[in-house]
């Protein structure tokens, strides 16, 4: 999974455990216990982690409603704010509708 710089240092120093995304087909096949890996779109480097829990939900509305989002990556006074609607420009109405949505909690890989 590609990510921008700052939501791939947040997964990295831990304070973002929740990866929010489309539960379309590619992600119907991960399941706990699998590594999954973050490409740094800044720099090409690799995070790789181990898959907690998963969350699957109709739509980003109830997924905010059901998961905290400072796991999400937000800070505390953007996590007042959090909006299902920002994930809009990411993700159509249309194609929650499809899919639904998941959160996929992650840990550290232990080597």
């Amino acid at each position: 999974m590609r990510l921008d710089p700052a939501p791939f240092q947040k997964i990295r120093s831990g304070e973002k455990t929740i990866e929010l995304r489309l539960y379309d087909e590619k992600r119907r096949l991960i399941k706990p216990g699998d590594i999954i890996e973050f490409i740094n779109t800044g720099d090409e480097s690799i995070l790789r982690v181990r898959v907690k829990n998963i969350y699957v939900f109709s739509s980003f509305e109830e997924l905010y409603r059901s998961l905290p989002p400072e796991k999400c990556g937000y800070g505390k006074d953007e996590a007042k704010k959090a909006d299902p609607s920002d994930m809009l420009k990411f993700y159509s109405k249309e194609m929650q509708d499809k899919y639904g949505v998941i959160g996929i909690e992650t840990e550290p890989c232990r080597k």
